[in-house]
C-alpha cells in the first residue's frame, strides 16, 4: 500500500493511527499543503480533490480518512475499530461523525486560508471563527460522553470515534483553544497517548520532506 500524507493533517492523523493500531506498514509519500504540491499534476491525477489522505490499497485508491479506515478495518478485522453490537457501532460512528464532518471542515486549511485571502480576514478574526466552531463541535461531544466512564470514547479499547477526536483536540492546542471545560474528552485523549499506536501517529513523530509527485 502507498499512503499520501501530510503530517499535520488531522485526516492523515486518523489514517496513522489506524495503520499503527492495525500493525500495517506501507510507503509513505509526504504530500505538503504549505507548499502546494496537493495542487500539483501528479496528485490530482492520484486524488482529483487535491485532499489528503490517499491511500493506494493495490486494488484502487481511496481518499476520505473515515473510508479508508473502514476498508482497513474490514480487510485487516483484528483489532477491530468499532463495537460489535449494531447500536453501538452506529453510536461510534456517530460520534466519529460529529468530528470529521461537523467540526473538521470548518476548520481545515483550505478553508481558513479562504477566510484570510478571498475574505480578507485578520488573524484575530480567523481565530475567532475557528475557535467558535470548535466550541460548537466539543461542547455537545463533552456532554454525550460524559455519562460514561469508560477509559475510551465507547468502552475499553480504541474505536473510530477516538481516532477522530484525538487529532482534532491536537488542532484545538495549536490554534490556542482553552481545553479545560472538557475535563472528559481531555482523559481520553490522555489514555489514547498511552499507546504506542497514538504516540507514533503524532504530527510531531513525523518527518515531512517536499514531495516531487
Amino acid at each position: 500500500m502507498k499512503f499520501y500524507d501530510y503530517g499535520r493533517s488531522s485526516a492523515a492523523y486518523r489514517v496513522r493511527i489506524a495503520l499503527r493500531l492495525k500493525g500495517l506498514s506501507c510507503e509513505t509519500i509526504p504530500i505538503s499543503l504549505l507548499d502546494g504540491t496537493q495542487n500539483s499534476a501528479g496528485y490530482r491525477y492520484v486524488n482529483p480533490t487535491g485532499l489528503v489522505p490517499s491511500l493506494d490499497t493495490g486494488h484502487g485508491i481511496l481518499g476520505q480518512s473515515l473510508a479508508i479506515i473502514e476498508y482497513l478495518d474490514e480487510s485487516h478485522p483484528e483489532p477491530p475499530l468499532l463495537p460489535a453490537m449494531p447500536f453501538a457501532r452506529a453510536r461510534c460512528r456517530a460520534l466519529a461523525l460529529q468530528v470529521a464532518c461537523d467540526i473538521h471542515p470548518l476548520n481545515n486549511l483550505r478553508v481558513l486560508n479562504y477566510l484570510t485571502g478571498e475574505l480578507e480576514m485578520g488573524e484575530e478574526q480567523k481565530n475567532r471563527w475557528y475557535h467558535h466552531w470548535l466550541k460548537q463541535g466539543l461542547g455537545p461531544l463533552e456532554q454525550q460522553l460524559s455519562g460514561n466512564d469508560s477509559r475510551y470514547c465507547c468502552g475499553d479499547t480504541p474505536t473510530l470515534a477516538d481516532i477522530c477526536l484525538v487529532p482534532q483536540l491536537y488542532n484545538a492546542r495549536r490554534f490556542k483553544l482553552d481545553l479545560a471545560p472538557y475535563p472528559r474528552l481531555n482523559a481520553i485523549e490522555q489514555a489514547c497517548h498511552q499507546l504506542e499506536a497514538f504516540r507514533l501517529a503524532h504530527p510531531d513523530q513525523q518527518r515531512q520532506i517536499p514531495s516531487k509527485t
